[in-house]
């Protein structure tokens, strides 16, 4: 008899539905977690049950409105038709599924549903490429409170980033390819934003601005979120023959105060002011197109580089369910399987 091995894809979540209340759920679930806002449980709460969910859930629930398709969600639809990809590259071995951090399909719900199915291995791929707490750390976190009530627990494997994967940045540099550098005036890489305390938290000893993140990763940074993020750019940047002139790294979707800087929108402010026409953006955190790609880059950005003087603003496609994103991660749970 064949042992099946499971992997499950996991990416950050979506609202069921755009509707507000719906929205107000998402961001309960999602804000409460206490690797999101790491502050004490009872502030917590206040913050985000009294002040935060209440003011941006009807905000918020025009916007997912504006990017609800046929399809429902974006990062639903991108996810599952990546799963089927993988599934079917990877053959009746492996059993594959997908699930979401926050809201549905549920995390902890598959995983429980997983018990005494008699899987010889588990794999835990969290898609987000760079670590954070927040992020890849969360998910595993969570995997490892089903887990640990599990009287038989199989091999398990967690993926905790991959963003100097050869098929991710090839991934990348194949969705640029498709424009023409020459055509733009700058090239800017947005990531999505952590608060400075998260990417500090990483470090035994000194600070993310002791540990020169805009350089790359070395052996003591090589978890910061932020060094990790500029590790990225450097090398598409080298894929496309930029000259550090030629391309600016940013950070998006702050919260508040206290947010890993460069900020992204003030980059696009200050190009346009400077004369940029047109920029290329690309958003590699984000390997499936959503909000913050579609809305925040595609719509959002657009108008403020507008405001300032500035023409076009051209989101790059993210891998979605590209096939070299596919094969990838094919190549990359087989040298992971027992």
């Amino acid at each position: 008899m064949q042992k099946k091995k499971a992997v499950l894809l996991v990416n950050l979540g979506t609202p069921d539905s755009p509707k507000t209340s719906d929205v107000r759920s998402y961001l309960f679930q999602f804000l409460n977690d206490k690797r999101v806002i790491d502050i004490p449980w009872l502030l917590r709460k206040i913050l985000v049950n009294g002040i935060i969910v209440p003011f941006r859930a009807p905000k918020s629930a025009k916007v997912y409105n504006e990017l609800w398709t046929d399809r429902g969600s974006p990062i639903i639809y991108h996810t599952e038709d990546l799963k089927n990809k993988l599934k079917q590259e990877l053959g009746d071995g492996y059993h594959v599924e997908y699930a979401m951090r926050y809201k549905n399909p549920s995390l902890k719900k598959t995983l429980k549903s997983w018990e005494g199915k008699n899987f010889e291995q588990i794999i835990i791929l969290p898609l987000f490429p760079h670590y954070a707490s927040a992020t890849n750390g969360s998910v595993i976190e969570e995997s490892m409170k089903v887990f640990k009530k599990w009287w038989v627990i199989p091999e398990i494997s967690f993926v905790s980033q991959f963003y100097d994967h050869e098929f991710y940045l090839k991934g990348f540099e194949e969705q640029g390819n498709k424009h023409n550098f020459e055509e733009y005036d700058h090239v800017l890489f947005s990531f999505h934003g952590l608060p400075e305390r998260h990417v500090d938290k990483v470090y035994d000893e000194g600070l993310c601005q002791d540990n020169e993140c805009e350089q790359g990763v070395t052996e003591a940074n090589q978890f910061c979120y932020k060094a990790t993020c500029y590790e990225t750019a450097i090398q598409l940047a080298k894929r496309f023959n930029l000259k550090e002139s030629d391309y600016s790294v940013g950070f998006q979707s702050r919260l508040g105060r206290g947010w890993i800087e460069p900020f992204s929108d003030k980059i696009i402010e200050d190009l346009a002011k400077k004369g940029a026409k047109k920029l290329l953006v690309f958003s590699p955190a984000f390997v499936a197109d959503c909000l913050e790609t579609t809305i925040e880059i595609g719509d959002e950005y657009q108008e403020l580089f507008e405001e300032f003087g500035g023409e076009k603003v051209q989101l790059v496609e993210s891998l979605n369910s590209s096939d070299t994103f596919v094969n990838g991660l094919k190549e990359m749970i087989l040298k992971r399987s027992i």
